[in-house]
């Protein structure tokens, strides 16, 4: 007994140590040791959630590629859908609304200088002088805001208040003629040729304007631009000035007086 002792406890001493080696190749190899491991089925659903979450982060790095891609050719795009220029076009008109409305402000405030000196020598040609008062009161009363690019009835409305006020000048000036003394007047001969210069700026700001809104539409009603413009822009046409004679916009009226 005492001589088999010995052997026992080598033979004991290996077997340990080969379980010990067992279980470290075991922790290496999945993560856990050896004492802690799982049944034949317990390690093929594991296995099947590995391959799951490693297929799920594939199909987020397919999709993230794709989106990617997606981004640049949209990006590429809009050059050739016309973003770029109908928000140019856009800048444009409201730049060339813009001198159409100074110039016309420059006008009303030559009037009341206008009227005073037509008084002094015409103070009886009361209504024709209240008929200029009036009508640029009520060119001057409509607030021109963005709003009335984009509002047909509202252009309307300015428009019409306008020429209104261009017949009150005209019968007003028309009447000057028949009043030598107020011609040769030097303050009402300064105001004549301020007064011809600034119909001429109207003349060519409105067709500035005309040709930009013009353009401006073409590019809202045809395609592809017009995708572009109803769907991303939310732009619609713009009112223009309507012209009976078209030669009345290429030739600025004259002042006579």
């Amino acid at each position: 007994m005492d001589a088999e002792q010995p052997c026992r406890m080598r033979k004991k001493a290996v077997q340990q140590g080969r379980s010990e080696r067992r279980g470290e190749a075991y922790a290496c190899r999945y993560g856990e040791p050896l004492s802690e491991a799982r049944t034949p089925l317990a390690d093929f659903f594991r296995i099947l959630l590995e391959a799951g979450a490693k297929e799920e982060r594939m199909a987020m790095s397919v999709t993230r590629s794709i989106g990617a891609v997606l981004l640049l050719g949209g990006v590429l795009a809009l050059p050739g859908c016309g973003y770029n220029d109908l928000q140019g076009l856009d800048e444009d008109t409201k730049a060339a609304w813009s001198e159409v409305i100074n110039q016309y402000q420059r006008r009303a405030d030559l009037i009341p200088n206008l009227v005073n000196t037509v008084k002094g020598y015409a103070a009886h040609e009361k209504e024709t002088l209240e008929g200029v008062v009036q009508a640029r009161a009520k060119a001057t009363s409509i607030q021109v805001t963005p709003e009335v690019l984009r509002d047909e009835a509202a252009f309307k409305k300015f428009q019409e208040a306008q020429q209104g006020l261009s017949g009150a000048l005209g019968r007003l000036l028309a009447v000057a003629e028949n009043y030598p003394n107020l011609k040769a007047d030097q303050n009402f001969r300064d105001l004549q040729s301020q007064l011809e210069g600034t119909e001429n700026r109207i003349t060519v700001a409105r067709k500035r304007y005309i040709d930009r809104v013009a353009e401006f539409n073409k590019m809202v009603r045809y395609f592809p631009t017009n995708l572009t413009a109803k769907i991303l822009l939310h732009m619609e046409e713009k009112p223009n000035f309507t012209v009976a004679d078209e030669k009345a916009v290429a030739k600025p009226p004259e002042v006579k007086f």
